[in-house]
């Protein structure tokens, strides 16, 4: 086990980081953040920043150099010069590579034994149109890379849309993935420890708006909540291929054919907000123990049922009134100018 007093590393500056930041203070480790700009708002609740771009390969060492155990908060980050931190990076990188592809991610997802929507790569706007006509409609395209938050995606609901969609993607290379009629999206948050240890959340039931998550609400409804136990195994299995180490989350739809996965995400997630106050151990704590190697914390509802709001751009202007509602918990994360489609804080309320 790391002992409190070790430093913990973290990649990358955002909300995530700093909820793992104020967890990880909580067990008494002390945080440095790694991450390219002036003032990211982890910085302000850690112990050390270091201001260095993701692939300068000097800093990086410096910064192995300087924690006990790293982890990293989002999975956007150049691989290779990460492999410099070694056995110290929890989850290693291996669950990066799977993750920033979303060809990759679906091929070894199959590989699992877990279920998937019907794809095909896409490298051209001759396979975009072939996809249509082997996949029928609608599809849609997204980017092998870099997409997140409804970004880098869209849809082909008629064959004459083929080429504008293409180009609305950038002619970037990407997978055309066929319409999944679904009645919910929901997820599995789990931890996964070195020696193969696991413990899982129970499964919020996501809203979207325009691609991005609007609420979770825990437990999920009871048809959703047939789905769960076979969502559960699939999702441990995932885990176990990677060799994962820390909270990863893995998105589903619920279907008529049963739980179909939509993406992983090798990270504590926003659909895992809710364990803060509504668990009595959060998807942060749990991270941190699972890294440090310390025991499982119990992941149990700590009332009836708890729902999660994002505070979307300029949401965050009702902070006001949110901070005045009896038995709301409200998080800012001090990430300044509220541009549209910015998370910029959340609001849970916990029910008995």
């Amino acid at each position: 086990m790391i002992p409190p007093g070790s430093t913990i590393g973290i990649i990358g500056g955002g909300q995530l980081g700093r909820m793992l930041s104020v967890a990880a203070a909580q067990l008494g480790y002390k945080c440095h953040i790694f991450d390219p700009h002036e003032a990211p708002c982890a910085a302000d609740v850690a112990a050390e920043f270091t201001r260095a771009a993701y692939d300068d390969r000097d800093a990086l060492q410096r910064f192995a150099d300087s924690v006990d155990v790293a982890t990293y908060e989002f999975e956007n980050l150049p691989v290779e010069p990460l492999k410099s931190l070694g056995e110290k990076l929890r989850p290693g990188t291996k669950s990066l590579e799977i993750a920033q592809d979303r060809a990759v991610e679906k091929q070894f997802i199959e590989g699992t034994g877990a279920r998937v929507a019907p794809w095909r790569t896409i490298a051209s706007l001759d396979d975009a149109h072939a996809a249509v006509a082997d996949l029928g409609l609608p599809i849609v395209l997204k980017t092998r890379r870099y997409g997140y938050d409804g970004k880098g995606q869209a849809w082909i609901r008629s064959a004459d849309q083929a080429e504008a969609a293409w180009n609305a993607i950038g002619q970037e290379p990407a997978i055309a993935e066929a319409g999944i009629d679904f009645f919910a999206e929901f997820s599995v948050v789990l931890a996964r420890w070195a020696d193969g240890r696991s413990a899982v959340w129970d499964s919020p039931e996501n809203e979207h708006r325009d691609g991005i998550l609007h609420k979770s609400t825990v437990p999920c409804g009871d048809r959703v909540g047939a789905q769960v136990a076979e969502a559960r195994e699939a999702a441990l299995g995932i885990a176990e291929a990677l060799g994962h180490v820390g909270v990863l989350t893995v998105e589903f739809f619920a279907s008529d054919l049963g739980p179909i996965v939509n993406e992983i995400a090798p990270r504590v997630h926003n659909s895992g907000h809710w364990t803060i106050e509504g668990s009595v151990t959060s998807q942060f704590e749990q991270h941190i123990r699972a890294i440090c190697d310390l025991p499982p914390g119990v992941t149990g509802l700590m009332r009836g049922h708890a729902v999660m709001e994002n505070l979307i751009g300029d949401e965050v202007d009702r902070w006001p009134e949110l901070v005045q509602e009896r038995g709301s918990h409200v998080h800012i994360y001090g990430k300044g100018e509220a541009r549209p489609g910015r998370k910029m804080g959340h609001v849970t309320r916990v029910i008995r």
